[in-house]
């Protein structure tokens, strides 16, 4: 039931942005996805297994931009400007994604325990979600390692391999200073691309 389910975390974070969390009833989830209420319960189990979905299905939209904005160039300090980008943008648009990376929930959004909870749930994409969340420390090393797998090439010598783990890291946490606390002139991609420059030197 992959096309209701996607109604309903569509639904879901729509009635997010309205309002709080707390004030989101699911009987009006199902009704502006055009389902039952029994078929989100069946998909989901509960409100928290509505909330752990939609926030895996938005870090996976994030990671999902991440993988484009790394293979949209060629030179490597463009990749990682355009992912510093992404990442500031992303935050800044989807108030699940700026939680996620900065570990700041509010009272208006959910919250689930990022570790994993049982699961009983018969559709795989509940299972994934009812695992572990990511923190924010588990998505600077994923992106991380995501840019470290595209710009090292095959041969790459460790202590190359080391180096280009700090930029992309870097790149990553100046992101994530942006999403916090707005650059002034020259933005996300001046600032990345000057700690980069001076990283090379």
């Amino acid at each position: 039931m992959p096309a209701a389910r996607e109604s309903l975390l569509d639904a879901a974070y729509t009635a997010l942005v309205r309002r709080p969390w707390s004030a989101v009833r699911m009987v009006d989830v199902a009704a502006a996805a055009g389902v039952s209420r029994q078929t989100l319960y069946n998909e989901f189990g509960s409100k928290d297994g509505l909330a752990r979905a939609l926030v895996r299905r938005e870090a996976d939209g994030y990671l999902a931009g991440v993988d484009r904005a790394l293979a949209g160039y060629s030179d490597a300090r463009d990749r990682l400007t355009a992912t510093a980008e992404w990442t500031a943008s992303a935050a800044r648009d989807n108030v699940l994604v700026r939680a996620m990376l900065t570990g700041c929930w509010s009272e208006r959004l959910p919250a689930p325990a990022l570790t994993a909870v049982p699961s009983t749930s018969a559709a795989p994409a509940q299972r994934r979600a009812d695992g572990p969340l990511p923190s924010p420390g588990d998505f600077v090393a994923l992106v991380r390692d995501r840019a470290v797998a595209l710009l090292a090439g095959p041969g790459t010598p460790k202590s190359d391999t080391a180096d280009l783990a700090r930029s992309c890291e870097l790149a990553v946490r100046l992101a994530l200073s942006c999403v916090a606390a707005p650059p002034g002139e020259g933005g996300v991609a001046g600032l990345v691309r000057s700690a980069l420059q001076r990283q090379a030197e």
